[in-house]
């Protein structure tokens, strides 16, 4: 235990450094990939509830094309730590919406509604080819999942210089059903990620 424990505290620490000194010019044109295929392969999502994140030490934003989604009919939320080491809440998040410092110094809605999301974008620090997904060490996201009565739709975001050949998922670990980088849409498949064409994931993904 204490192996892979310590194995995965050296790649989290390696990998949120090596993402934070990326170039800002770089950064941005990998971030832009990502949104142009979470719109173009998730057309569905113009009409769910999707919980979001705050960007923090260098992830993907997933704000703008958020902005673009609820424009055409969806409700965002973004996470809350209501107590250490337990489930999270979803707040309801809009442009203005107020907000609050949360922890980790995380802005937050401050007392918004309560939602359960139909859809996550999941932040990663690292992933695999399983489509499991090396977070902060916390915990959190896995514990929130496990409470849902339906589990949603995980989309996990990264960027390709975060993708691992395994990050020694332990039980309570769930895997992503996607991974988006600038790279593709990758679908987990029999336990391994596979790449699809954006064409196939719209289709799949399409408004009913």
């Amino acid at each position: 235990m204490k192996d892979w424990k310590a194995w995965r505290k050296r790649e989290r620490e390696r990998i949120i450094a090596e993402r934070m000194a990326i170039p800002s010019a770089q950064c941005q044109k990998w971030s832009a990939a990502i949104s142009d295929l979470l719109q173009q392969g998730f057309p569905n999502l113009r009409g769910k509830k999707i919980g979001l994140y705050w960007p923090f030490r260098g992830e993907y934003d997933p704000r703008p094309p958020a902005r673009d989604f609820m424009a055409s009919g969806a409700v965002l939320a973004l996470p809350e730590v209501v107590e250490k080491n337990k489930p999270m809440h979803f707040r309801e998040w809009w442009p203005d919406a107020p907000m609050r410092v949360g922890a980790y110094d995380i802005p937050v809605p401050h007392e918004t509604r309560c939602i359960q999301p139909d859809v996550l974008i999941v932040p990663m620090v690292g992933f695999d080819q399983k489509g499991y997904r090396l977070g902060y060490g916390s915990g959190y996201f896995d514990r929130t999942l496990a409470t849902f009565s339906v589990c949603p739709i995980t989309i996990g975001v990264a960027f390709e210089m975060q993708r691992l050949e395994n990050v020694h998922p332990q039980l309570h670990d769930i895997a992503m059903h996607y991974v988006i980088t600038e790279m593709g849409i990758f679908q987990a498949c029999r336990e391994l990620l596979r790449q699809i064409p954006v064409e196939l994931c719209a289709k799949s993904n399409a408004v009913t």
